[in-house]
């Protein structure tokens, strides 16, 4: 297990970007207080608590308004920080993306569907989640609820993917701009794949993508990349900061710098508004702006 990792910044950037009424920040995670919510003894690595106050100031700042809260790794199955996290912020206003075992029963399901959640996280990067080979099991089961599965996994490994994505029967979210490392380019299998899958119109891309950058803070060779992803599926592309950026090395990202970024990689207000409310509202089921 390795050390602690670092603290999110304590002061961020105010976005030039005023996010519109309605804005979803599509990507963080609660971690703590320890007293309530200990992590799992089979984590990876060891965070430091990142809690509800300390998000609601970035949310302060930045200006959005809902929020999804993911599952992080270091809690495995045990979905009660995030889940508690939804019903601090209510169901108006927050969703979750839950991890759970292939033979979870649907009554359990249900509880969590009334509790928040919209989805299944399935992390092939970091342990802590279920094996590739149950993603049709998990599909299965959470599909008549209307959840869909987000995918956490590496570039490299998103061709071999592509065809079992393609059979799920739930939407499909993928994670972290497919981690695919900003210095292979744009016209890399792994862009190819994703592109694809995109283009079927069942899978959504979170624009989230620092984790992909090959040369650190602040992170501009992403910009290729984002740029032609939020233009070429604006319908299907969410925003997400990752706050508190767990298990990351380097200089810490900007929360208000991430943001101002989608300005860049989707420069009209019209794409601003379908990244930031109405694909949050149509993916995760938010009442309309």
């Amino acid at each position: 297990m390795s050390e602690t990792c670092q603290a999110p910044r304590t002061t961020i950037k105010t976005p030039d970007l005023k996010a519109p009424p309605g804005a979803c920040d599509c990507h963080i995670h609660i971690t703590g207080p320890f007293e309530r919510f200990p992590l799992s003894e089979h984590r990876a690595y060891t965070p430091p608590e990142a809690t509800l106050p300390q998000y609601e100031h970035v949310q302060d700042v930045l200006g959005t308004q809902r929020v999804v809260i993911v599952q992080p790794s270091f809690y495995t199955t045990d979905n009660g920080c995030t889940l508690d996290a939804v019903a601090h912020f209510g169901v108006q206003r927050s969703r979750a993306v839950v991890v759970v075992d292939p033979q979870i029963g649907d009554a359990q399901l249900r509880q969590m569907h009334e509790a928040g959640a919209r989805g299944v996280r399935v992390n092939l990067v970091t342990p802590g989640g279920p094996p590739v080979d149950h993603l049709m099991q998990l599909a299965e089961k959470i599909a008549p609820f209307g959840w869909h599965t987000q995918i956490y996994a590496n570039g490299e490994d998103l061709p071999d993917l592509l065809p079992i994505l393609r059979r799920l029967p739930t939407d499909v979210v993928i994670d972290h701009m497919g981690q695919i490392p900003a210095a292979w380019g744009i016209t890399h299998p792994a862009i190819t794949a994703l592109r694809a899958l995109l283009d079927g119109g069942r899978t959504w891309l979170k624009l989230c993508g620092y984790r992909c950058s090959s040369v650190g803070y602040p992170f501009r060779d992403l910009d290729a990349l984002a740029t032609l992803l939020a233009r070429v599926a604006t319908e299907r592309c969410v925003w997400g900061t990752d706050w508190p950026h767990p298990n990351f090395e380097g200089t810490m990202p900007d929360d208000g710098e991430l943001l101002d970024a989608l300005k860049q990689w989707a420069p009209s207000t019209q794409a601003q508004q379908r990244i930031l409310v109405d694909n949050p509202a149509a993916l995760y089921g938010f009442d309309p702006q």
